[in-house]
């Protein structure tokens, strides 16, 4: 059953590129189990061919495979470009200015604390924007006005609302 199926993916057309992985490989579309034992017109053609002639057309289905390939690259760059094009336009960055409120995003992304395992905290803060560089990038200060060295991307800084809980506090 496994090579059944290993055969239907390798000779299924892929829409990323367009062909099969097994033209991409070989150069030519694979002949089917079921076309051998009923003689499809493709492999009658390739048994009326002298050993000669098939050579030479196997070795044109190479010299075409590069092309395939190119092509078949091509397809996959546009369909990335358009995945990427749909992904960024419904992706508003943030912005923030001087003195705006902020949580740090704690570094690495996925490290947990064992002490407290998945209940670990994922934000520190609150931190004051102390200045706005350019390509994104913050330098913080803690709220007791101590400036950190670091600069920070955007992308790891989100808005701070202070809950009724800590307001109450």
């Amino acid at each position: 059953m496994l090579s059944e199926v290993l055969w239907a993916f390798r000779t299924s057309k892929r829409t990323a590129t367009g062909t099969t992985p097994y033209a991409l490989t070989f150069g030519h579309y694979a002949i089917l189990p079921m076309e051998v034992t009923m003689k499809s017109l493709r492999v009658a053609r390739q048994y009326e061919m002298s050993p000669s002639q098939y050579k030479d057309s196997m070795m044109a289905e190479l010299d075409d495979l590069d092309e395939e390939c190119l092509l078949a690259l091509d397809r996959v760059q546009a369909q990335k470009a358009k995945v990427a094009k749909a992904y960024n336009r419904t992706v508003r960055p943030m912005v923030f200015v001087e003195s705006d409120l902020v949580l740090k995003a704690l570094l690495p992304i996925g490290y947990k604390d064992p002490k407290f395992g998945k209940w670990s905290p994922t934000w520190e803060g609150p931190f004051v924007v102390h200045q706005v560089l350019k390509g994104g990038a913050y330098r913080l200060r803690t709220v007791e006005c101590q400036v950190q060295l670091r600069l920070l991307n955007g992308k790891y800084l989100k808005n701070y609302h202070p809950t009724m809980w800590e307001v109450t506090k």
